[in-house]
Formats: C-alpha cells, structure tokens, sequence
C-alpha cells in the first residue's frame, strides 16, 4: 500500500494555470503506475491523465488533451499535473491514485485496484 498527499489546487481564474503535485510514500513509487482523476458533486469520478512507471507513456482524456501535462519525479516519490488554459469546467475534486495495474488500465475504465489520495480543490472562476 502506499499513501498519497495531493496539494496544489485553489481559485484560479479562467485561462489560469495550476499544478498538482501529489506525494507518495510506504512502498518503491517507480513500482507504480499514477493517474489523477477528477469528481464533482452528483457526478462520477472521470479520468483525467496516467502516467506510466518511469514516465515513458501518458494518458490524457479528451477533454484536457493540449491543455494539461502529467509528469513524475521517482525520486522525489512525486507525480504532478499541470494545468493551463483552465475552464470553469475544469471545477472539481482531483485526486491521485497508484496502481501496479497497467497505465493503459487508467484509460480504460480504471485500474481494477489502487490507492488513492485524499483530493484537492479546484475551482476555476468565469
């Protein structure tokens, strides 16, 4: 198992920018494989981005394609989101998540097991 600690989010105005960093610790981070996922109230828990053990292949959704970047640092145990050209449609709950599943698994449906942050705030204003 292994705990993760997002941090990052907050208020940002439209066509802002904001990075995510979620931090790992209790097993080897390389041995795992790091989305971030996004939920708002009512809805379910959508994919956002997945990046792959030692950072050689990504995943993005559609609708943050060309606007957000997933990236991991093993040796600081850290995976990070960077957002711009944020929408008030990117308001959400983000979290993080390790699994030892495939990355690939992140983009199609979600890993069958994973540990999961807490979440952070993200709230883009109009």
């Amino acid at each position: 198992q292994v705990q993760l600690v997002e941090s990052g989010g907050g208020l940002v105005q439209a066509g802002g920018s904001l990075r995510l960093s979620c931090a790992a610790s209790g097993r080897t981070f390389s041995s795992y494989a790091m989305g971030w996922f996004r939920q708002t109230p009512g809805k379910e828990r959508e994919f956002v981005a997945a990046i792959s053990r030692y950072g050689s292949t990504t995943y993005y959704a559609d609708s943050v394609k060309g606007r957000f970047t997933i990236s991991r640092v093993n040796a600081k145990n850290t995976v990070y989101l960077q957002m711009n050209s944020l929408k008030p449609e990117d308001t959400a709950v983000y979290s993080c998540a390790a699994s030892v599943a495939p990355v690939s698994s992140y983009y199609t449906g979600g890993p069958p097991t994973a540990d999961w942050g807490q979440g952070t705030q993200v709230t883009v204003s109009s």
